[in-house]
């Protein structure tokens, strides 16, 4: 029998915080190719016997072609200034490098600048830029053009999402240029993780001189330089000779806004395009595609972090003890078998995705008989709620239904209720007690626990409050030893899922759509090598 699913009113107050969309996504908007309908796959092969692949195909790319991308429609306000960007990500990693970048175990490394350093208690850090590194304008990069990037994070009239993460530590005043390639920031208050906090995707570094005009130029050092861009629509990036790191294997990129993503699977069977951009597929379509002749799936391994906030301000979830009850009722690896068909990891309701440096491995223990006790004990023996999902994301109803089985063994009754997606994260997402979220993986530690799980942050999608966690937050900033800091990262992780409001049932694999012209494609947060990616020989 299928699950019932039953329908929202969506006449929850509007949510008055940031927008969600800063940190996660962008809008849609309208635009497109002529395309088909999807139908089936395009080879006789049958979906069902096609396993999804492990990994994109890998090779030395033929010198040039054109790498063709179909992203989802945007807004007319889209933009390529960094700093407030909402949705060109693609573009963002084709123009612009930042000082420095995170790998894939979430270590900080470098980019435009070459090394860096502190003073004994993490209050000034100087950064060694590197030399003869060219804009695509010409000129020459320099420490100014960083001062005047990162000033333009912080200024307010900006309305970027990192000005907040930033302005913790320092204001416009905290920069100064030592000299042309030596740039000295003199922090308001201690931070050992001060470098990872200039990783994000808002920190790309533009010429001093076109911070003002930046949306439409997208002049940077990256390895494309702009061709074309139209908010909303198509555009193109051409190779840049004189990047720093060499010339890209490609000789361009031409980008694509396809509002549905059927639409955009269908190019993709068709050969219309290479490449699908910002959009997880379903497993269904995922070996639709994978038995196709002309087109692929790529894994973006644990890229998609999902969440099931209870609202610790709620009277259904204030009570500690009914959280962990709520946590013991279910499986992670059956949550992870079911909702994402194994392509994931279960989280066990750990936040910190398993690639990263400061991982805490240690996974709680399953157990229904328990978590029935602790209600009982709670004086909620049965506990019935709602469980709120929409179609905003494909994996959502199939989350929240997979958890709803999993602890009715508990004796939790839990009711599946479908809301808008257009309101989901406004009238849905921090207001109603028990929902599921997701976020995408790639920031460092410390902006994730601190965005995300510190007492107050506008982001705490659970609104918990713990005051052990947040001083153990604020001692992991202030500790200069890299062993120690891990220490105190890992026990403020034990603290989340022993206290924490905001369930980790499982990290998702981004399952992307290419084609199997497309070689060395790799994804980071949406950011791809735009050095490596290439088209066979």
């Amino acid at each position: 029998m299928p699950p019932i699913v039953q329908p929202e009113d969506g006449r929850a107050p509007a949510d008055r915080r940031p927008s969600r969309r800063a940190l996660l996504t962008g809008a849609a908007g309208l635009a497109g190719l002529g395309l088909l309908t999807l139908t089936g796959c395009s080879s006789g092969a049958s979906a069902g016997t096609v396993s999804i692949p492990e990994q994109a195909a890998t090779g030395t790319p033929r010198r040039g072609g054109r790498l063709r991308i179909a992203r989802p429609a945007a807004s007319a306000a889209e933009t390529l200034d960094s700093a407030s960007s909402l949705s060109a990500y693609e573009y963002l990693g084709a123009l612009y490098n930042r000082l420095v970048k995170l790998d894939e175990s979430g270590e900080t490394v470098p980019d435009l600048a070459r090394e860096w350093s502190a003073n004994a208690d993490g209050t000034v850090w100087t950064f060694h830029l590197r030399q003869g590194v060219r804009f695509h304008d010409g000129s020459r990069f320099g420490a100014d053009d960083a001062i005047a990037s990162i000033r333009h994070i912080l200024d307010e009239k900006t309305g970027s999402p990192q000005a907040g993460v930033l302005g913790e530590v320092m204001d416009a005043n905290s920069m100064r240029a030592v000299d042309r390639y030596t740039l000295r920031f003199d922090l308001t208050k201690p931070n050992a993780e001060f470098p990872s906090l200039l990783t994000a995707y808002q920190c790309y570094i533009v010429p001093a001189s076109a911070v003002g005009t930046i949306g439409s130029t997208g002049i940077g050092t990256g390895p494309f330089k702009l061709s074309s861009f139209t908010p909303a629509g198509a555009g193109s990036v051409e190779a840049f000779d004189d990047h720093f790191a060499g010339r890209p294997a490609l000789d361009g990129i031409d980008f694509f806004s396809i509002q549905d993503t059927t639409a955009r699977v269908n190019a993709l069977l068709a050969g219309q395009i290479d490449l699908i951009s910002q959009t997880n597929l379903d497993f269904a379509t995922a070996r639709v595609v994978a038995a196709s002749n002309r087109a692929t799936v790529a894994r973006s391994v644990n890229a998609q972090w999902y969440t099931i906030p209870m609202l610790a301000t709620s009277a259904e979830f204030s009570d500690p003890t009914v959280r962990q009850a709520m946590k013991l009722a279910y499986d992670p690896k059956r949550i992870v078998e079911t909702a994402l068909q194994g392509t994931g990891s279960p989280g066990w309701d750990n936040p910190v995705p398993p690639q990263l440096a400061a991982f805490l491995d240690e996974p709680r223990e399953y157990d229904p008989d328990k978590a029935r006790s602790l209600l009982k004990r709670a004086d909620r023996e049965g506990l019935r709620a709602s469980i709120y999902t929409s179609s905003y994301e494909s994996v959502f109803t199939p989350l929240a239904v997979a958890y709803r089985d999993q602890v009715a063994d508990a004796g939790i009754d839990l009711t599946v209720r479908n809301a808008s997606s257009d309101s989901y994260y406004t009238q849905i997402w921090m207001q109603k007690p028990l929902m599921v979220s997701y976020w995408f993986t790639g920031r460092p530690i410390d902006q994730l626990l601190n965005q995300i799980f510190r007492s107050g942050s506008s982001y705490n999608e659970s609104a918990w409050s713990n005051g052990s966690f947040d001083q153990l937050l604020d001692e992991a900033r202030a500790e200069m030893d890299d062993a120690k800091r891990k220490t105190l990262y890992q026990d403020a992780q034990r603290l989340v899922v022993a206290d924490g409001a905001d369930m980790t049932p499982m990290f998702g694999d981004r399952l992307v759509g290419l084609s199997r012209d497309v070689v060395n494609y790799s994804e980071f947060g949406f950011e791809f090598d735009y050095l490596r990616i290439g088209l066979r020989r």
